[in-house]
């Protein structure tokens, strides 16, 4: 069964520039049918502008991976700290293409 286990290990490698992090209170979410592309922002308080720090795109059976998995680890957070709050109910910014905000 060891031998089972290692053949299913990723190994995984991460630059020290990507292992810093970029932070992000704000993401916007479009998709085609073809991919979902994911922009992860950084807007500072009293300005209306949002600089992107990053952006993923994936296809959309990676993205609804990535839609469980964050569900799971969400759940998992909440059951050892206590509910995240979701800010009051703010309204995401349109930009008139098929969008989500987080």
């Amino acid at each position: 069964m060891e031998n089972n286990n290692q053949k299913n290990q990723l190994n995984i490698e991460i630059s020290d520039e990507v292992a810093e992090g970029k932070y992000s209170n704000l993401a916007i979410i479009t998709h085609s049918p073809n991919e979902f592309i994911i922009d992860f922002a950084q807007m500072m308080p009293g300005t209306p502008k949002a600089k992107v720090r990053s952006r993923v795109i994936m296809n959309p059976l990676n993205a609804k991976r990535l839609y469980k998995a964050l569900a799971d680890n969400i759940a998992k957070y909440e059951q050892q700290f206590g509910t995240i709050s979701d800010g009051g109910g703010i309204a995401p910014f349109s930009m008139g293409a098929p969008t989500a905000q987080a």
